[in-house]
């Protein structure tokens, strides 16, 4: 998908956890309408810096509470469908996020599913390019990601 000055912008968490063998694990959700994975995501908030916005997505959307980096970790571009056959290219810059804990209960807990997955599958559930591509690079070198090391360092 090419840039554009139109694209609608949006923010979304990477919800990350390392698993009781130390490997990394994604967090994704399933979306309201199509019930595909995705990220929890949404629009950027009036007065919230975008980690910000994107550490509440995450919260809403998959009841996760962590440390979210000021740092994104990449951008993808998708088509948001709006209904009676229209469309808006939405820019998402994702946010990574140390998982500490899931909430049993939370906003959309009737609305979508949640469930960990490796980087590598995670990268194969999505139908987003470029989305894909920040999931295999994570696959790749999970160690090698300074904002990870930083973000596990805090948490």
């Amino acid at each position: 998908m090419s840039k554009s000055a139109s694209d609608a912008r949006q923010i979304a968490a990477l919800p990350l956890r390392r698993d009781k063998t130390g490997k990394l694990r994604v967090l994704m959700v399933t979306s309201r309408d199509t019930r595909r994975w995705v990220m929890p995501k949404g629009w950027l908030m009036d007065g919230k810096k975008p980690w910000h916005a994107a550490e509440i997505e995450a919260l809403e959307e998959a009841g996760a509470v962590g440390f979210i980096s000021h740092q994104p970790i990449g951008t993808y571009r998708y088509k948001k469908r709006l209904g009676a056959g229209r469309s808006v290219t939405c820019r998402v810059t994702v946010y990574p996020m140390i998982v500490e804990k899931l909430k049993k209960r939370w906003k959309e807990r009737d609305e979508r599913k949640r469930h960990w997955f490796s980087p590598r599958k995670a990268a194969t559930l999505v139908e987003e390019e470029e989305l894909s591509d920040i999931l295999k690079d994570l696959a790749r070198r999970p160690d090698q990601m300074t904002i990870l090391q930083e973000l596990s360092e805090a948490s």
